[in-house]
């Protein structure tokens, strides 16, 4: 085999060369104990980016409207903390934010149960932060989940 078979190229990259070759690295959630699909299986990237869409409009509106009473220059700063003083309090009783019930989303702990506030607090604002999100692993977890000890499923 040619080392450039091995390491796969720039455009399928170094996993789809590895299942070529027999690796067989299960579906997004299977170390975690989770379904292929359905209820309780790993939410997909799209699902999770349209949900903190929907939330970010939501507080972007929320601070324009009722925080900076139209004063464009600090509704960004402003729709930041309603962003995560929300995710803070919903996804820290219920389990969701209003964006992830929309598409049908819950937040849980890995070992299935709720998570704790301090976790939810972390994750928060490992969340706030952007980059943590953007980085995730072969279960499709954000880097802010995985540290926080929780996986985004669908419900």
């Amino acid at each position: 085999m040619d080392n450039r078979q091995a390491i796969g190229s720039w455009l399928s990259g170094p996993r789809a060369t590895a299942e070529e070759m027999g690796v067989d690295f299960g579906h997004p959630g299977e170390r975690l104990g989770l379904p292929r699909s359905g209820p309780g299986s790993v939410a997909r990237f799209g699902r999770r980016l349209g949900a903190v869409a929907i939330d970010w409009l939501g507080c972007l509106l929320i601070a324009y409207g009722l925080i900076t009473h139209g004063n464009t220059h600090a509704t960004g700063n402003w729709t930041l903390g309603v962003f995560v003083a929300l995710s803070i309090l919903t996804v820290g009783t219920v389990g969701f934010t209003p964006g992830k019930r929309i598409l049908g989303l819950r937040v849980i702990a890995q070992d299935g149960g709720r998570l704790g506030i301090v976790r939810v607090v972390v994750r928060t604002l490992l969340l706030a932060l952007v980059i943590p999100a953007l980085v995730w692993d072969r279960d499709g977890r954000g880097l802010h989940d995985r540290l926080a000890g929780a996986v985004q499923v669908r419900i």
